[in-house]
């Protein structure tokens, strides 16, 4: 009996644990959002790696909503529609991507994953907090993250995702805090009059 005891308050006790684990990680990413979109936006420099993309240049985003400039291309995002124009082609492609292919161009798509159908996790050093999240859903877009966030900013300066074998790393810099208007990402048509339009909808 004693011994049945004993395990159930180790259960309760490792239950109780990564409950306050998970929720402490979930205070950090709060925290994180409440710092990047304090005054309705943030702009900052990204570069990003991965088996299928290397690139760098920069972004801005609002919400869940972003715009991101590469020597390659220019990239709109609304929230719902998306528009990529390719530099060298002169098109513009309009589709609605899902999460994984909105996190390849918007480091701060965990802003707004974080919140359902994952598992958090965190680990501390003197000068970060490395939040970990694990998809609870087999068929998420995304299965893992890693972001590291500075501890007295709460800005963060990397993050790295996993679709299926594949790793993706995105570092980030020169974050700053801005009001950002709507209209900055929603594709401005008029300025692109020649630009041959391919819909993907």
């Amino acid at each position: 009996m004693k011994t049945i005891d004993r395990f159930l308050v180790i259960v309760s006790f490792l239950a109780i644990h990564v409950s306050l684990n998970a929720q402490t990680a979930r205070q950090v990413l709060d925290k994180t959002a409440d710092v990047i979109t304090s005054k309705g936006g943030a702009t900052a420099r990204f570069s990003i790696s991965g088996s299928k993309i290397k690139s760098e240049g920069s972004i801005s985003l609002k919400g869940n909503k972003f715009y991101a400039s590469t020597p390659q291309a220019a990239i709109w995002f609304n929230g719902k529609t998306q528009w990529s124009y390719m530099k060298s082609s002169n098109e513009v492609n309009i589709s609605t991507p899902n999460e994984a292919k909105q996190a390849q161009m918007n480091p701060y798509k965990f802003l707004t994953l974080y919140r359902n159908g994952y598992q958090l996790s965190i680990q501390r050093t003197k000068k970060s907090y490395l939040v970990h999240l694990m998809a609870q859903d087999k068929k998420r877009g995304i299965q893992e993250l890693y972001i590291t966030i500075n501890r007295t900013s709460y800005k963060p300066s990397l993050v790295k995702f996993r679709q299926g074998a594949s790793w993706t790393s995105i570092i980030v810099s020169q974050v700053s805090t801005q009001k950002l208007a709507d209209s900055i990402f929603e594709f401005p048509s008029k300025d692109y009059p020649k630009a041959e339009i391919i819909d993907l909808r």
